[in-house]
C-alpha cells in the first residue's frame, strides 16, 4: 500500500502496524530516507547494533546471492523480539529492482519468518520500478516516496527543533532562515544546530531578523543566491559579478548551479500557486521567498512562464552533471548557465 500524507506517514514510522512486514522508503534526497529509516527501524528493534535481532544488508552483499536476504529473512530472533533485516540500496540495478520485488512478495506472503520486518532503503524509484510496485501493491508492505520538504514542512521541522532546546525565531527571522536553508534533510538539520547553538541551547531567548542577520553573515551562498536572483531578472553583469564574489569566498560552481535550480524551483512555485488561484503575496510566502526579495521575485514570476522555465531548466540539469565531471572547466560551466538565464530572461522583457 502507499503513504503519502505527511501525518499518516509519520504515524506508521514511530509505530508500524504489525500487519506490515516490509517498507520501502525511497527519493532522491537519501539523508530523508535515512532519517524516515532510521525511526522505523528503531520502533522495530530499539537497539540497531543487537547483532541477534538486526541484520544490514547492501547492494554489494545480495548482487548474484539472493540466498544471503533469504537466509536474513528466514532467521529467527535467538533472545525475542521483532527482527529486522535493512537493505540500503546505492544504485538502481535493474536485477536487484527485481529480486528485492520477489523477495518482498514472498516475505509479505508469510514465507520466511513472519516476526521479522524488511526496510528497503534506495533512491528515486521510477513508477517503473518492479520493486516500488511490489511494496504498493501488496497489503502487507507499504511503499514511501520520500519528496522534498515544502516551505511549511521546514518551517515546522524548525520550530520544533528550536523548542526543544528552548530558543526560538520572530515569525520574519523564521521565514528568513527557512528561505535560506537547503532542502536536504541533512544539511537542513545540520544549519538548524548551528543556529541553536548560536542563540544558546536553553538560554529561552528568541531572536529577531537583525540579529539572525548576524549569524547567517556575509556568507559564499548569499552571493550565489544573489547571482541566481540578478541571472533570472535579466541583469548579466551584477549576475557575473556575484557568481565570481562567490567564486573568490570559495564556493564551487557545483553549489551555483543548485542555487540557480531553487531559485527556477521557486518561480515554478509561484506560477503553479497562482495558476491555482494563490494570491501573489500567499504564493511568494509558501514559496519561500524572503520578503526583501518579494517585490523582485513577483516581478520575474509574471514573465517567466512554466514553458520558460522548463527550457531553462534542461540546460541546469545539464550545466549539473557537467559541472560533476572530472576535469570539466566547472566554473566556466557555471558561468555560461548564469549568462545563458540572463539572456533568456531579457528576451521575456526583464
Amino acid at each position: 500500500m502507499i503513504l503519502a500524507k505527511r501525518p499518516e506517514v509519520d504515524r506508521f514510522l514511530k509505530a508500524p502496524d504489525k500487519a506490515v512486514r516490509a517498507a520501502v522508503i525511497h527519493g532522491k534526497d537519501r539523508s530523508g530516507v535515512a532519517e524516515r529509516a532510521e525511526i522505523l527501524c528503531k520502533a522495530i528493534t530499539p537497539d540497531l547494533n543487537d547483532p541477534f535481532n538486526v541484520t544490514v544488508l547492501t547492494d554489494s552483499d545480495i548482487d548474484g546471492d539472493e540466498a544471503k536476504l533469504d537466509e536474513a529473512l528466514t532467521a529467527l530472533s535467538m533472545i525475542g523480539g521483532r527482527r529486522l533485516v535493512r537493505v540500503r540500496l546505492s544504485n538502481e540495478k535493474a536485477s536487484i529492482d527485481k529480486m528485492l520485488a520477489a523477495a518482498l512478495k514472498s516475505h509479505a506472503a508469510g514465507d520466511f519468518n513472519p516476526d521479522c520486518m524488511l526496510v528497503i532503503e534506495a533512491g528515486a524509484l521510477g513508477r517503473d520500478s518492479a520493486l516500488r510496485k511490489a511494496a504498493e501493491a501488496d497489503k502487507a508492505a507499504v511503499g514511501i516516496a520520500c519528496y522534498e520538504d515544502e516551505t511549511g514542512d521546514v518551517a515546522r521541522m524548525t520550530r520544533e527543533a528550536l523548542a526543544g532546546d528552548k530558543v526560538g525565531l520572530t515569525q520574519d527571522a523564521l521565514d528568513r532562515f527557512v528561505s535560506r536553508l537547503p532542502r536536504e534533510r541533512g544539511l537542513m538539520r545540520q544549519e538548524i544546530e548551528r543556529l541553536i547553538l548560536y542563540i544558546g541551547p536553553g538560554s529561552g531567548r528568541t531572536i529577531d531578523t537583525a540579529e539572525l542577520e548576524q549569524h547567517l553573515g556575509v556568507e559564499p551562498d548569499a552571493s550565489l543566491q544573489d547571482a541566481a536572483l540578478q541571472a533570472f531578472g535579466g541583469r548579466p553583469a551584477p549576475a557575473q559579478s556575484g557568481l565570481r564574489r562567490a567564486f573568490a569566498e570559495g564556493e564551487s560552481p557545483v553549489m551555483a548551479v543548485r542555487q540557480a535550480s531553487i531559485h527556477l524551483g521557486k518561480l515554478r512555485r509561484i506560477n503553479i500557486l497562482q495558476g491555482n488561484g494563490a494570491n501573489a503575496k500567499e504564493a511568494a510566502k509558501a514559496a519561500g521567498v524572503f520578503w526583501k526579495q518579494e517585490a523582485e521575485m513577483l516581478r520575474q514570476a509574471r514573465l517567466w512562464r512554466l514553458e520558460d522555465l522548463d527550457k531553462v531548466l534542461e540546460s541546469v540539469n545539464a550545466a549539473d552533471v557537467a559541472t560533476k565531471t572530472t576535469g570539466s572547466p566547472d566554473q566556466l560551466i557555471a558561468e555560461r548557465l548564469i549568462l545563458e538565464i540572463s539572456s533568456r530572461a531579457r528576451r521575456l522583457g526583464l
